[in-house]
């Protein structure tokens, strides 16, 4: 099975996506009948569909659409991991249409200043309070964030991570130092994976493959491709490439990988990771 593990849907008739408006490409409503006929075509199975705004009325409406779109296999929501009521709260989510599809939270930690977030102990009781329920946490960072989230990733061994986009690193010809070292901080770290996702959307005139081979390479050795999973970070990657695109990118850059490696990577790692349902 093929999955992706990591796309988006919104509606505007239904509510403002302020995030989008600068951008022509991504103001406008994407349903999944946009979507569904480029996974065919790409012979993807299964997709994580994750939050894109804190407001709590989205994932009760990501969870219905996962209840009647087949090829939605979990939700990554969002909830106000501070609530000291959070386990009930989940509860709820889990108790909505589709809440068996509730695999895991998100917030825009990118949008936090500095690195306080990540030390704040409600946060942490939190992600306790998530991993005490079986979901994961993903992990949406700025590059100067990644040192406080290796930090918090080590200190709760009891929760499951996956960080986002790798981390956003900056591409250039080769990958920073500081992400090369968070990288394989997490390498040893076995409470985390890692998405090779949105990245296409950073590497500039220079050919994707070639430019995201050396980043590809990096998240694979220090991690191993048990704990690397593809996402198209659909439709967000539409600023630069359709969804044909990033997957024969990402196929060329996993081809040196073992035949179950390379499987691995494009399906049965999400399947494990999030728990994607048939």
């Amino acid at each position: 099975m093929r999955i992706d593990a990591h796309f988006h849907l919104w509606d505007l008739d239904r509510h403002e996506h302020a995030w989008t408006r600068e951008s022509p490409v991504l103001h406008r409503s994407y349903h999944p009948a946009d979507l569904r006929p480029a996974l065919a075509a790409a012979g993807v199975d299964r997709a994580v569909l994750v939050q894109t705004v804190p407001e709590p009325w989205e994932t009760p409406e990501l969870l219905a659409l996962a209840e009647e779109e087949e090829f939605i296999g979990a939700v990554v929501g969002w909830s106000d991991l501070t609530d000291p009521d959070l386990p009930a709260a989940l509860d709820r989510l889990r108790g909505r249409p589709g809440g068996r599809f509730l695999t895991g939270l998100r917030h825009n930690v990118q949008d936090e200043p500095g690195t306080a977030w990540f030390t704040r102990p409600e946060v942490r009781q939190g992600l306790r309070a998530l991993g005490a329920a079986g979901l994961a946490y993903d992990l949406l960072v700025r590059p100067d964030q990644l040192t406080a989230a290796v930090a918090l990733v080590r200190a709760l061994p009891d929760v499951r991570f996956v960080l986002d986009h790798a981390g956003n690193p900056v591409i250039g010809p080769r990958p920073a130092p500081g992400w090369t070292a968070a990288m394989t901080a997490l390498g040893e770290l076995p409470n985390v994976a890692v998405k090779f996702s949105g990245l296409l959307t950073r590497t500039g005139e220079t050919g994707p493959a070639t430019a995201l081979a050396p980043y590809a390479a990096t998240l694979l050795g220090a991690l191993g491709p048990r704990r690397v999973l593809f996402g198209s970070d659909w439709p967000v990657c539409r600023l630069t490439a359709e969804y044909d695109e990033i997957l024969a990118v990402t196929e060329e850059l996993l081809a040196p990988l073992a035949p179950a490696d390379r499987a691995a990577v494009l399906g049965t790692n999400a399947a494990a990771w999030y728990a994607v349902r048939d």
